[in-house]
């Protein structure tokens, strides 16, 4: 497993590349670098600590990358970049390599429970910058910290 090295970024929010898409809404401060993209396998997850978040970083087939949470909220292990990466009619999605739970990285749906209960996994913002890759941290619905259960 690759697990990345995060540095907090204090200036003004990353200008999203063309290939990333368009974050909407989200304000200018509070975004991490994380890694190049250079460093990021294509359909392949990597995990990154973020002060004392885990994150999972994935390279979709068409360049796009994406952030979740990196604790499966199936399970509570933190496995969700060792996941398998892929789509579903042209959704980007990670099937957990525990109980094979598959959710959508956009919006961290699980579109496959495998007979439970839905659980959903957070997503944070990316955006990329000359090559480098900056994520904003979601807070959880209720405005903590915490994993989504």
């Amino acid at each position: 497993m690759t697990i990345l090295e995060a540095t907090n970024m204090d200036a003004e929010t990353p200008a999203p590349d063309a290939s990333v898409d368009a974050l909407a809404g989200v304000g200018r401060s509070a975004w991490t670098r994380i890694c190049r993209v250079d460093d990021l396998l294509v359909e392949r997850g990597a995990a990154a600590l973020v002060g004392d978040r885990q994150i999972a970083l994935f390279r979709t087939f068409d360049g796009r990358i994406f952030a979740t949470d990196q604790v499966d909220p199936f399970s509570g292990a933190a496995i969700l970049s060792r996941g398998i990466v892929g789509d579903r009619a042209g959704v980007p999605t990670v099937a957990s390599p525990m109980y094979k739970q598959v959710f959508d990285l956009r919006t961290g749906t699980c579109l496959d429970t495998q007979g439970k209960e839905p659980l959903s996994v957070r997503v944070h913002p990316v955006a990329v910058h000359d090559g480098d890759v900056f994520v904003k941290l979601a807070p959880a619905a209720d405005g903590s910290e915490g994993e989504t259960r």
